[in-house]
């Protein structure tokens, strides 16, 4: 390299050379280049500015460059390829006469040499070929793969390659599919170099770097040219060769290490499954425990039935196969030269066989046991179940039975209830009597099971000392309760006499006070202090009869204390209401409890109702007087306004300042819009909906103040619009006052009229302001632009195409409206568009909306 780099300028003497450097590091340069969507096309001219030359760098490198300076000057062009050369010599390349002011003035020798400084570093100085690196790395390569081909000796890069069969040698060796090799004919060498160049570019992504003619006219072909051009079939080459070999020979080495584990896991899972299932089937077929019922001895003999169907059959089969793949791992480990598989401790085929032995001595002698043992079960099951039968129908007979006699439901019964009770009482006895013999039964056969020694005697035993116990309870209950209802017969005749007699008072006191309740609540509406004193009149009279009503409430719950006095004495619980009526005695407190209350709450309602209605009338007169007065006040004032705007004089300045005054004396009139709200609101609270005193509202005022603001405010506002436009057109007050007189007496009448008011009054609404009348006269007076004007500007900008670019403008107009402009064009579509064109015509149409006036 340190030869290569003293680059000789001299040599560039040659033209026939520097025509080959030209060709070849345009070629190569722009390889790499089009990766970054660019290229170059003179060497010498492209890499003035220094823009490419840093973009190459980059693209070959992988790295970034200090960002370049994007002037036109001289001193920008020349710090930018400074730049590039600084990064060359931070690679650590020696750079010999080449300064940057010979690149930025175009001198080919400088540029070419700088080329093939870069081509050095980036594309030979990393070849390394059998210890050896760069130029003589590139060579020998070269030879060991042209080696078995003839009429092929490569000993330089100029004259061994000038008859193109070293090229097309490379590229058979590498892709033979693509090289008839055997049809080459030594002396042809325009048709070999071709050959070779196409399909290098073709299939290979090498671009054409020489032509043929240059290199067969040339006694000896220019040896950086031709470097360059085979190192790029070295970097094609080389890199895909040794990953592909060394990927083949490790997948190859994997793949079978990975089978190989794949076996072991899987004899060791096996293995461990095998084992593990013996492990928990020996201990059960060994088991001889006796169980106590047939069935459960009988399910024992099923499940040794299965295992020997459905469990063992696949061990079987698993036992054999892991055999197999025992011997199969063994001897695929012995032919690829791998150790012997030794399988963990205690999972080797002999500990399998051990097992298995093991495993069928168990099974020896189980199925005869468990035959055994379910007949001699069968002997005692007969009569046990016997005994289960006749205990499970008498105790389904007795369930419930000393709950039903226990139970005091006579002590909540009525008269009929108790009659029904004892009569089912009655019948009970009878079939109690009948079951006598079905207990007798039981004992025996209780007994005669101890005495053949049953297993499960003791349960069998309590039993039946449970079911004799219970026995004599029943008979006990069944005497006590007959007793009980009898009683309480008797007992109930004379409470249900009281009840019949209390439910002949109840009734009408009930509707009494039902009725008075009602009336108590009834709503009243009246207008005049003669209907309240008539309803204080009626509620005087109802009052007077309450203590009759209050003697007769106490005769009746006594009646109810005497009935319910009885029925506690004799700890009779009474069931649910008077059976007779439905009013209770709670029902008669509450309501004459709610007759004391409602009483007073009348008196109340009536004087609070004739309170009321005089502060009413003293509402509406006081809203009244108020409203009287604002109202004609505020349509005087609308009134005012109408004749002002009409008959304004003066300059607008004046009619500005005399509107103002005028509107400040209205807002000085808010106070009494506040006082009358205060007003409203007192008779909104008071739910008064009408006043004969007046025919205002307060929305009528309220409608009316806000239209009064409303229309000085436009007043206001229409001139001070009109001051803008006279100071934004420049319309003197002479024309101001013409364009008055002329609006005053618009009228219609011909086309002329009907054009200016598509332009006044575009959403033909009738109504023409003064201002919309003044900015038509503005712009018929005046000289605006155009979208036809700025589309021509545009245009003189983009040198007469009918697109522009984002470079343009930003060349022709100030930043921030260049970015504004390319922010917002939309992408040109027309035949004639490039990548980035812009679309100035749609653009300048937007900024005016519609067309101009």
């Amino acid at each position: 390299m340190a030869q290569e780099d003293d680059w000789d300028r001299d040599l560039l003497l040659d033209p026939a050379w520097e025509k080959q450097q030209r060709k070849t590091f345009t070629a190569w340069c722009n390889s790499h280049l089009r990766k970054a969507g660019t290229q170059i096309e003179n060497i010498d001219e492209d890499f003035r500015d220094g823009l490419k030359l840093m973009l190459l760098l980059e693209v070959i490198s992988g790295e970034r460059l200090p960002k370049p300076e994007r002037g036109k000057m001289r001193v920008h062009k020349i710090n930018n390829v400074n730049k590039a050369l600084d990064f060359i010599a931070s690679k650590g390349v020696k750079l010999v006469s080449i300064g940057a002011e010979e690149i930025v003035d175009g001198n080919a020798k400088m540029t070419l040499g700088m080329i093939w400084t870069i081509i050095l570093r980036f594309a030979i100085q990393d070849i390394s070929v059998e210890e050896t690196s760069a130029k003589e790395g590139l060579l020998l390569w070269c030879q060991r793969k042209t080696a078995p081909y003839k009429n092929v000796n490569v000993q330089n890069f100029h004259i061994s390659w000038k008859d193109g069969l070293a090229f097309n040698a490379l590229i058979h060796r590498h892709r033979p599919e693509l090289i008839e090799y055997d049809k080459l004919r030594k002396d042809d060498p325009v048709t070999n170099l071709n050959n070779a160049f196409e399909v290098a570019e073709k299939y290979l992504d090498i671009p054409k770097m020489l032509d043929a003619e240059d290199i067969v006219n040339t006694a000896r072909p220019d040896e950086k040219a031709i470097m360059t051009y085979v190192s790029s079939f070295y970097h094609a080459f080389s890199g895909a060769q040794k990953a592909e070999t060394a990927a083949n020979r490790i997948c190859k080495v994997l793949a079978v290490n990975q089978e190989n584990e794949h076996l072991m896991e899987d004899y060791e899972k096996l293995a461990s499954d095998l084992l593990e299932w013996i492990k928990r089937t020996i201990p059960w077929l060994e088991d001889r425990s006796p169980q106590k019922t047939i069935q459960e001895m009988q399910q024992k003999l099923e499940d040794f039935r299965d295992y020997r169907r459905v469990h063992k059959p696949p061990k079987v089969q698993e036992k054999c196969q892991l055999e197999i793949n025992f011997n199969t791992l063994q001897t695929k480990l012995r032919l690829s030269n791998r150790p012997a598989f030794m399988p963990s401790e205690g999972k080797m085929v002999s500990d399998i066989n051990n097992g298995w032995q093991h495993l069928e001595q168990a099974e020896k002698g189980y199925e005869e046991w468990l035959l055994n043992e379910i007949r001699r079960l069968e002997r005692l099951d007969h009569l046990a179940e016997k005994f289960r039968q006749k205990a499970s129908i008498h105790e389904a007979w007795t369930e419930g039975k000393e709950a039903m006699l226990k139970q005091k439901d006579y002590e909540t019964a009525t008269l009929s209830d108790i009659k029904a009770l004892i009569r089912k009482h009655e019948a009970f006895e009878s079939d109690l009597a009948a079951h006598q013999d079905r207990v007798e039964q039981i004992a025996a056969i209780a007994q005669e099971l101890n005495e053949l020694d049953y297993y499960d005697s003791p349960s069998v035993n309590a039993r039946c000392q449970k079911i004799c116990d219970q026995w004599d309870v029943l008979g006990s209950l069944t005497h006590s309760r007959r007793e009980a209802l009898e009683k309480t017969e008797k007992q109930l005749e004379t409470i249900d006499e009281l009840h019949l007699e209390y439910a002949k008072r109840a009734a009408p006191f009930n509707n009494w006070m039902e009725s008075a309740m009602e009336d108590l609540q009834d709503m009243f509406i009246v207008h005049t202090i003669e209907e309240i004193q008539g309803l204080i009149a009626a509620h005087d009279q109802f009052k007077s009869t309450l203590p009759d009503a209050d003697k007769e409430r106490e005769a009746i719950l006594g009646i109810q204390r005497e009935a319910q006095r009885i029925a506690d004495i004799n700890s009779i619980k009474l069931s649910g209401n008077n059976p007779y009526t439905s009013v209770t005695p709670q029902i008669i407190n509450s309501k004459w409890e709610r007759v004391q209350q409602l009483v007073p709450k009348r008196d109340h309602a009536l004087l609070d109702e004739q309170s009321k209605q005089q502060s009413n009338e003293h509402l509406r007169r006081q809203f009244a007087s108020q409203a009287n007065i604002v109202g004609p006040w505020i349509q005087t004032k609308m009134e005012e306004i109408g004749r002002i705007s009409i008959e304004m004089n003066g300059t607008l300045e004046d009619q500005l300042n005399h509107l103002k005054q005028y509107e400040q004396s209205i807002v000085d009139y808010k106070p009494n819009i506040d006082l009358l709200e205060q007003q409203h609101q007192l008779i909104q609270e008071a739910l008064i909906f009408d006043n004969k005193h007046t025919n205002y509202t307060m929305e009528h005022i309220r409608v009316g103040w806000e239209q009064l603001l409303t229309t000085i405010a436009r007043t206001i506002n229409e001139v001070e619009n009109q001051i803008l436009t006279r100071d934004a057109k420049g319309i003197s007050q002479e024309q101001m006052q013409e364009f008055r007189a002329s609006f005053n007496h618009f009228d219609k009448g011909d086309a002329e009229f009907n054009r200016i008011m598509s332009v006044v009054d575009p959403n033909n609404s009738g109504i023409v302001t003064f201002q919309a009348f003044i900015d038509f006269m503005s712009r018929e007076t005046t000289d605006t632009d155009t979208a036809d004007q700025v589309i021509a500007s545009f245009k003189v900008l983009a040198g007469d195409k009918n697109y522009i670019t984002a470079e343009e403008l930003r060349r022709e107009l100030p930043p921030d409206q260049a970015e504004y402009c390319i922010a917002r064009m939309a992408p040109y579509q027309g035949p004639d568009a490039v990548p980035g064109a812009l679309d100035y015509k749609s653009f300048s149409t937007a900024l005016y909306g519609e067309s101009d006036l």
